[in-house]
């Protein structure tokens, strides 16, 4: 298993799935990100999870002895 990182984003009721759909791909071309969950609530508003892998840098040189 990986570890992620978590962007959350709170889209208000009345927007569209179009404007949604904007959003979302601009974070994933520019940013990196990939979609984890969406949550549509009664009132309409739009709770977005998107996640992106933590990659950990180890390095490369050896230890002189």
């Amino acid at each position: 298993m990986g570890e992620y990182t978590y962007l959350i984003l709170n889209l208000p009721r009345g927007t569209t799935r179009e404007v949604a759909r904007q959003v979302m791909t601009e974070h994933a071309e520019y940013g990196g990100w990939e979609l984890h969950t969406v949550r549509v609530h009664r009132d309409g508003r739009r709770r977005i999870q998107l996640r992106k892998k933590i990659i950990r840098a180890r390095s490369t040189l050896r230890e002189r002895v």
